[in-house]
Protein backbone atom coordinates (compact mmCIF):
# COMPACT_ATOMS: atom_id res chain seq x y z
CA UNK A 1 0.00 0.00 0.00
CA UNK A 2 1.34 3.29 -0.64
CA UNK A 3 0.62 6.76 1.12
CA UNK A 4 0.24 9.57 -1.54
CA UNK A 5 2.77 11.82 -1.07
CA UNK A 6 1.94 15.61 -2.85
CA UNK A 7 5.41 16.37 -3.10
CA UNK A 8 7.39 13.46 -4.35
CA UNK A 9 6.76 10.24 -6.74
CA UNK A 10 8.48 7.72 -8.87
CA UNK A 11 6.63 8.11 -12.42
CA UNK A 12 5.95 4.99 -14.62
CA UNK A 13 6.19 5.71 -18.39
CA UNK A 14 3.74 3.03 -19.34
CA UNK A 15 5.01 3.73 -23.36
CA UNK A 16 8.71 3.04 -22.62
CA UNK A 17 7.69 -0.26 -20.66
CA UNK A 18 5.90 -1.44 -23.53
CA UNK A 19 8.76 -0.49 -25.80
CA UNK A 20 11.70 -1.91 -24.10
CA UNK A 21 8.87 -5.39 -23.60
CA UNK A 22 8.75 -5.05 -27.63
CA UNK A 23 12.58 -4.44 -28.20
CA UNK A 24 13.58 -8.11 -26.17
CA UNK A 25 10.95 -9.38 -27.33
CA UNK A 26 11.54 -8.68 -31.22
CA UNK A 27 15.27 -10.39 -30.04
CA UNK A 28 13.90 -13.91 -29.65
CA UNK A 29 12.02 -16.68 -31.82
CA UNK A 30 8.30 -16.39 -31.86
CA UNK A 31 8.08 -19.62 -30.22
CA UNK A 32 10.26 -18.21 -27.87
CA UNK A 33 8.63 -17.73 -24.34
CA UNK A 34 9.10 -15.06 -21.68
CA UNK A 35 9.13 -14.32 -18.14
CA UNK A 36 9.25 -10.85 -16.47
CA UNK A 37 10.91 -10.19 -12.97
CA UNK A 38 9.10 -8.59 -10.69
CA UNK A 39 10.66 -9.10 -7.62
CA UNK A 40 11.86 -6.75 -4.90
CA UNK A 41 8.85 -4.58 -5.92
CA UNK A 42 9.29 -4.88 -9.37
CA UNK A 43 13.53 -3.37 -9.10
CA UNK A 44 11.71 -0.25 -7.48
CA UNK A 45 9.08 0.25 -9.86
CA UNK A 46 6.15 -0.78 -7.76
CA UNK A 47 5.31 -4.60 -7.76
CA UNK A 48 1.55 -4.87 -8.81
CA UNK A 49 1.41 -2.34 -11.30
CA UNK A 50 4.51 -3.97 -13.15
CA UNK A 51 2.91 -6.68 -13.03
CA UNK A 52 -0.34 -5.74 -14.33
CA UNK A 53 1.69 -4.27 -17.18
CA UNK A 54 3.17 -7.29 -18.18
CA UNK A 55 0.43 -9.41 -18.33
CA UNK A 56 -1.45 -7.26 -20.27
CA UNK A 57 1.60 -6.84 -22.33
CA UNK A 58 1.57 -10.95 -22.93
CA UNK A 59 4.47 -11.91 -20.43
CA UNK A 60 3.76 -15.68 -20.30
CA UNK A 61 5.65 -15.50 -16.60
CA UNK A 62 6.13 -13.68 -13.55
CA UNK A 63 8.59 -14.15 -11.28
CA UNK A 64 9.31 -13.08 -7.75
CA UNK A 65 12.29 -13.70 -5.14
CA UNK A 66 10.05 -15.00 -2.50
CA UNK A 67 6.67 -16.32 -1.12
CA UNK A 68 5.55 -12.80 0.23
CA UNK A 69 6.24 -11.02 -3.49
CA UNK A 70 3.55 -13.56 -5.03
CA UNK A 71 1.70 -13.39 -2.79
CA UNK A 72 0.93 -10.02 -2.66
CA UNK A 73 0.23 -10.05 -7.10
CA UNK A 74 -2.19 -12.72 -6.35
CA UNK A 75 -4.51 -11.23 -3.95
CA UNK A 76 -3.67 -7.90 -6.11
CA UNK A 77 -5.25 -10.11 -8.80
CA UNK A 78 -2.72 -11.22 -10.92
CA UNK A 79 -3.25 -14.26 -12.42
CA UNK A 80 0.03 -15.10 -14.89
CA UNK A 81 2.25 -18.01 -13.88
CA UNK A 82 4.48 -16.68 -10.91
CA UNK A 83 7.45 -18.03 -10.46
CA UNK A 84 9.21 -18.02 -6.56
CA UNK A 85 13.06 -18.28 -7.25
CA UNK A 86 13.82 -18.56 -3.79
CA UNK A 87 10.64 -20.52 -2.32
CA UNK A 88 12.90 -21.66 1.37
CA UNK A 89 11.26 -24.49 3.15
CA UNK A 90 8.40 -22.74 5.22
CA UNK A 91 6.11 -21.02 2.94
CA UNK A 92 5.17 -24.60 1.01
CA UNK A 93 1.44 -24.80 2.30
CA UNK A 94 1.51 -20.70 1.30
CA UNK A 95 2.75 -21.08 -2.09
CA UNK A 96 -0.11 -24.45 -2.86
CA UNK A 97 -2.42 -22.11 -1.48
CA UNK A 98 -1.64 -19.18 -3.50
CA UNK A 99 -1.08 -20.99 -6.72
CA UNK A 100 2.29 -20.13 -7.05
CA UNK A 101 5.33 -22.14 -8.61
CA UNK A 102 8.29 -22.50 -6.23
CA UNK A 103 12.32 -22.79 -7.76
CA UNK A 104 13.71 -25.92 -6.31
CA UNK A 105 17.48 -25.87 -5.64
CA UNK A 106 18.31 -28.93 -2.97
CA UNK A 107 16.94 -32.18 -2.42
CA UNK A 108 15.82 -30.97 1.17
CA UNK A 109 13.60 -28.13 -0.21
CA UNK A 110 12.13 -30.89 -2.86
CA UNK A 111 11.76 -33.93 -0.20
CA UNK A 112 9.84 -31.07 2.39
CA UNK A 113 7.40 -29.76 -0.31
CA UNK A 114 6.94 -33.44 -1.25
CA UNK A 115 5.92 -33.96 2.55
CA UNK A 116 3.49 -30.90 2.57
CA UNK A 117 1.98 -32.10 -1.56
CA UNK A 118 1.31 -36.03 -0.24
CA UNK A 119 -0.56 -34.87 3.11
CA UNK A 120 -2.36 -32.76 0.73
CA UNK A 121 -3.11 -35.41 -1.59
CA UNK A 122 -1.87 -33.44 -4.95
CA UNK A 123 -0.28 -34.91 -7.62
CA UNK A 124 1.52 -33.12 -10.43
CA UNK A 125 2.68 -30.00 -8.52
CA UNK A 126 4.74 -27.28 -10.92
CA UNK A 127 7.86 -26.97 -10.01
CA UNK A 128 11.11 -25.41 -11.52
CA UNK A 129 14.62 -27.05 -10.73
CA UNK A 130 17.57 -25.30 -10.27
CA UNK A 131 21.28 -26.26 -11.69
CA UNK A 132 24.23 -24.92 -10.04
CA UNK A 133 26.33 -24.06 -13.51
CA UNK A 134 28.90 -21.76 -12.05
CA UNK A 135 27.17 -18.62 -9.94
CA UNK A 136 27.15 -20.85 -6.85
CA UNK A 137 24.57 -19.46 -5.20
CA UNK A 138 21.78 -21.99 -5.13
CA UNK A 139 21.09 -24.48 -7.40
CA UNK A 140 21.86 -28.87 -7.89
CA UNK A 141 25.59 -28.98 -8.21
CA UNK A 142 27.03 -31.56 -10.78
CA UNK A 143 27.23 -34.70 -8.89
CA UNK A 144 24.05 -34.00 -6.81
CA UNK A 145 22.08 -34.72 -10.07
CA UNK A 146 22.27 -38.56 -9.25
CA UNK A 147 19.88 -38.46 -6.36
CA UNK A 148 18.00 -35.81 -7.65
CA UNK A 149 16.85 -38.13 -10.56
CA UNK A 150 16.35 -41.21 -8.89
CA UNK A 151 14.12 -39.06 -6.81
CA UNK A 152 12.20 -37.22 -9.64
CA UNK A 153 11.85 -40.30 -11.89
CA UNK A 154 9.61 -42.31 -8.79
CA UNK A 155 7.72 -39.01 -7.01
CA UNK A 156 4.23 -38.56 -8.42
CA UNK A 157 3.34 -35.59 -6.59
CA UNK A 158 5.58 -32.90 -8.61
CA UNK A 159 5.72 -32.51 -12.26
CA UNK A 160 8.86 -30.04 -13.34
CA UNK A 161 7.62 -27.52 -15.20
CA UNK A 162 11.12 -26.33 -16.14
CA UNK A 163 14.72 -26.86 -15.73
CA UNK A 164 17.13 -23.27 -15.35
CA UNK A 165 20.56 -21.81 -14.45
CA UNK A 166 21.53 -18.31 -13.49
CA UNK A 167 24.35 -16.66 -16.05
CA UNK A 168 27.40 -15.36 -13.60
CA UNK A 169 28.79 -12.55 -16.15
CA UNK A 170 26.82 -12.37 -19.32
CA UNK A 171 27.05 -8.65 -19.61
CA UNK A 172 31.17 -8.90 -19.53
CA UNK A 173 32.67 -9.74 -23.18
CA UNK A 174 36.05 -10.74 -20.88
CA UNK A 175 33.79 -13.42 -19.34
CA UNK A 176 32.57 -15.44 -22.39
CA UNK A 177 34.34 -18.74 -22.57
CA UNK A 178 33.20 -18.62 -19.21
CA UNK A 179 29.13 -17.78 -20.22
CA UNK A 180 29.89 -20.73 -23.19
CA UNK A 181 30.83 -23.10 -20.79
CA UNK A 182 28.14 -22.48 -18.21
CA UNK A 183 25.57 -23.05 -20.91
CA UNK A 184 27.02 -26.23 -22.02
CA UNK A 185 26.88 -27.68 -18.52
CA UNK A 186 23.19 -26.53 -18.16
CA UNK A 187 22.52 -28.44 -21.82
CA UNK A 188 24.04 -31.84 -20.58
CA UNK A 189 22.26 -31.31 -17.11
CA UNK A 190 19.18 -30.55 -18.81
CA UNK A 191 19.22 -33.43 -20.95
CA UNK A 192 19.85 -35.66 -17.98
CA UNK A 193 17.23 -34.74 -16.42
CA UNK A 194 14.72 -34.93 -19.33
CA UNK A 195 15.85 -38.45 -19.92
CA UNK A 196 15.55 -39.29 -16.36
CA UNK A 197 11.99 -38.02 -15.81
CA UNK A 198 10.67 -39.17 -19.77
CA UNK A 199 9.44 -36.14 -20.68
CA UNK A 200 10.99 -32.62 -21.65
CA UNK A 201 10.33 -29.59 -19.00
CA UNK A 202 10.62 -25.61 -20.21
CA UNK A 203 14.77 -24.91 -20.11
CA UNK A 204 15.89 -21.44 -19.33
CA UNK A 205 19.26 -19.75 -18.46
CA UNK A 206 19.44 -16.38 -20.11
CA UNK A 207 19.05 -12.86 -18.49
CA UNK A 208 18.60 -9.48 -19.75
CA UNK A 209 22.59 -9.39 -20.92
CA UNK A 210 22.23 -12.95 -22.36
CA UNK A 211 18.68 -11.66 -24.03
CA UNK A 212 21.19 -8.92 -25.89
CA UNK A 213 24.79 -10.81 -25.87
CA UNK A 214 23.49 -14.70 -26.11
CA UNK A 215 20.71 -15.20 -28.27
CA UNK A 216 21.24 -18.13 -30.00
CA UNK A 217 20.64 -19.69 -26.28
CA UNK A 218 17.23 -18.58 -25.67
CA UNK A 219 16.29 -22.39 -25.42
CA UNK A 220 12.56 -22.52 -24.73
CA UNK A 221 12.42 -19.16 -22.31
CA UNK A 222 14.39 -16.36 -21.45
CA UNK A 223 14.32 -14.51 -18.25
CA UNK A 224 13.83 -10.35 -18.44
CA UNK A 225 15.08 -8.44 -15.26
CA UNK A 226 16.56 -5.27 -15.51
CA UNK A 227 16.17 -4.82 -19.38
CA UNK A 228 12.32 -4.21 -19.05
CA UNK A 229 13.39 -1.78 -16.45
CA UNK A 230 15.62 0.61 -19.55
CA UNK A 231 19.20 -0.65 -18.70
CA UNK A 232 21.22 -2.08 -21.69
CA UNK A 233 23.84 -4.67 -22.03
CA UNK A 234 24.88 -3.47 -24.83
CA UNK A 235 27.16 0.05 -25.54
CA UNK A 236 25.36 2.33 -27.42
CA UNK A 237 21.70 0.92 -27.06
CA UNK A 238 19.06 3.33 -25.88
CA UNK A 239 16.44 1.51 -23.53
CA UNK A 240 13.27 3.53 -23.19
CA UNK A 241 13.29 5.14 -19.68
CA UNK A 242 10.72 3.74 -17.24
CA UNK A 243 11.18 5.33 -13.87
CA UNK A 244 11.58 9.26 -13.39
CA UNK A 245 11.80 10.03 -9.50
CA UNK A 246 10.53 13.54 -9.25
CA UNK A 247 9.49 15.83 -6.43
CA UNK A 248 8.56 19.32 -6.04
CA UNK A 249 10.45 22.25 -4.56
CA UNK A 250 9.36 22.94 -1.04
CA UNK A 251 11.15 26.20 -0.29
CA UNK A 252 13.84 29.07 -1.32
CA UNK A 253 15.70 30.52 0.75
CA UNK A 254 18.64 33.51 -0.31
CA UNK A 255 21.40 33.39 2.00
CA UNK A 256 24.06 35.46 2.34
CA UNK A 257 27.52 35.24 4.07
CA UNK A 258 26.98 36.35 7.60
CA UNK A 259 23.91 33.38 7.84
CA UNK A 260 26.48 31.03 8.35
CA UNK A 261 26.58 27.39 7.05
CA UNK A 262 23.91 25.46 5.33
CA UNK A 263 22.76 21.51 6.71
CA UNK A 264 23.78 18.89 9.40
CA UNK A 265 27.72 19.43 10.23
CA UNK A 266 27.49 22.69 8.36
CA UNK A 267 29.39 21.73 5.40
CA UNK A 268 27.61 24.20 3.16
CA UNK A 269 28.95 26.76 2.23
CA UNK A 270 27.71 30.10 1.55
CA UNK A 271 29.31 32.06 -1.16
CA UNK A 272 30.78 35.82 -1.08
CA UNK A 273 28.13 37.05 -3.77
CA UNK A 274 25.38 34.94 -1.50
CA UNK A 275 23.68 31.49 -2.61
CA UNK A 276 19.84 30.71 -3.38
CA UNK A 277 18.95 27.19 -2.12
CA UNK A 278 16.09 25.20 -2.76
CA UNK A 279 15.19 22.79 -0.38
CA UNK A 280 13.11 19.33 -1.72
CA UNK A 281 11.06 16.67 0.26
CA UNK A 282 13.77 13.94 -1.01
CA UNK A 283 16.27 12.48 1.41
CA UNK A 284 18.46 8.97 2.15
CA UNK A 285 15.58 7.44 3.41
CA UNK A 286 13.86 7.89 0.12
CA UNK A 287 16.85 6.47 -1.53
CA UNK A 288 18.80 9.25 -2.24
CA UNK A 289 22.29 8.13 -1.19
CA UNK A 290 24.07 10.45 0.92
CA UNK A 291 27.33 9.95 -0.93
CA UNK A 292 25.56 12.84 -3.35
CA UNK A 293 26.29 15.48 -0.91
CA UNK A 294 28.00 18.57 -1.35
CA UNK A 295 27.60 18.73 -4.84
CA UNK A 296 28.69 15.35 -6.30
CA UNK A 297 25.08 14.96 -7.61
CA UNK A 298 23.00 17.21 -9.36
CA UNK A 299 19.59 17.31 -10.37
CA UNK A 300 17.33 18.63 -13.21
CA UNK A 301 15.12 22.11 -12.28
CA UNK A 302 13.60 23.94 -15.10
CA UNK A 303 16.15 22.33 -17.45
CA UNK A 304 19.04 22.68 -15.59
CA UNK A 305 21.26 20.79 -13.79
CA UNK A 306 21.61 22.17 -10.10
CA UNK A 307 23.95 20.15 -7.92
CA UNK A 308 23.50 19.41 -4.10
CA UNK A 309 24.69 21.49 -1.10
CA UNK A 310 25.46 20.68 2.46
CA UNK A 311 24.52 16.88 3.64
CA UNK A 312 21.61 15.26 2.15
CA UNK A 313 19.12 14.78 5.31
CA UNK A 314 16.75 11.83 6.19
CA UNK A 315 13.79 13.67 4.30
CA UNK A 316 14.90 16.61 2.77
CA UNK A 317 17.90 18.08 0.54
CA UNK A 318 19.27 21.43 -0.07
CA UNK A 319 20.39 22.40 -3.98
CA UNK A 320 22.09 25.22 -4.96
CA UNK A 321 19.99 27.09 -7.65
CA UNK A 322 22.05 30.43 -7.27
CA UNK A 323 20.90 32.81 -10.81
CA UNK A 324 18.11 30.36 -11.35
CA UNK A 325 14.17 30.88 -11.89
CA UNK A 326 12.82 28.53 -9.36
CA UNK A 327 10.27 29.18 -7.34
CA UNK A 328 8.47 26.87 -5.45
CA UNK A 329 6.29 24.02 -6.38
CA UNK A 330 8.65 23.82 -9.47
CA UNK A 331 9.84 19.86 -10.18
CA UNK A 332 12.98 18.64 -9.63
CA UNK A 333 14.04 15.13 -11.35
CA UNK A 334 16.21 13.07 -9.34
CA UNK A 335 16.30 10.34 -12.10
CA UNK A 336 14.67 9.90 -15.38
CA UNK A 337 16.20 11.02 -18.81
CA UNK A 338 18.59 13.25 -17.04
CA UNK A 339 20.32 12.58 -15.07
CA UNK A 340 19.88 8.55 -15.45
CA UNK A 341 20.43 6.02 -13.28
CA UNK A 342 23.53 4.75 -15.09
CA UNK A 343 25.01 8.28 -14.15
CA UNK A 344 24.12 8.45 -10.17
CA UNK A 345 25.56 4.68 -10.47
CA UNK A 346 29.00 5.87 -11.76
CA UNK A 347 29.11 8.50 -9.06
CA UNK A 348 28.15 5.96 -6.58
CA UNK A 349 29.97 3.16 -7.69
CA UNK A 350 27.69 0.82 -7.79
CA UNK A 351 24.88 -0.58 -10.39
CA UNK A 352 21.58 0.64 -11.10
CA UNK A 353 19.46 -2.12 -9.90
CA UNK A 354 20.93 -0.75 -5.83
CA UNK A 355 19.18 2.95 -6.75
CA UNK A 356 16.05 1.91 -8.76
CA UNK A 357 15.49 -0.85 -5.47
CA UNK A 358 16.18 1.84 -2.79
CA UNK A 359 13.25 3.87 -3.45
CA UNK A 360 10.71 2.91 -0.47
CA UNK A 361 7.29 2.44 -0.83
CA UNK A 362 6.22 5.56 0.95
CA UNK A 363 6.87 6.70 -2.63
CA UNK A 364 4.02 6.58 -4.73
CA UNK A 365 4.22 5.03 -8.31
CA UNK A 366 2.36 6.66 -10.45
CA UNK A 367 1.34 4.72 -14.19
CA UNK A 368 1.76 7.69 -17.03
CA UNK A 369 1.45 7.16 -20.88
CA UNK A 370 4.53 9.83 -21.60
CA UNK A 371 5.75 9.34 -25.68
CA UNK A 372 9.32 8.65 -25.61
Amino acid sequence: MYISNEFSRLEINLNGCLENYRYFRSRLEASTRLLVLVKANAYGHGAVQFASLMEQAGADYLAVAYPVEGIELRQAGIKSPIMVLTAGTDSFEQIVNYGLEPGIPNMYSLKILCGVLEKRGIRDFPVHIKIDTGMHRLGFMSDELPELLEFLSSCSCVKVRSVYSHLAAADDPSCDDFTHDQVRLFKESADRLTDAIGYKPVYHILNSAGIERFPEYQFDMVRLGIGIYGVSALPGTHLATVASFKCKVLQIKTLKPEDGTIGYGRHGKIAPEGTVIATIPVGYADGLDRHLSRGKGSFMVNGHRVPTIGNICMDMTMLDVTGLDVKVGDTVTIFGKEPGIAELADILGTIPYEILTSVPRRIERIIIADKQ
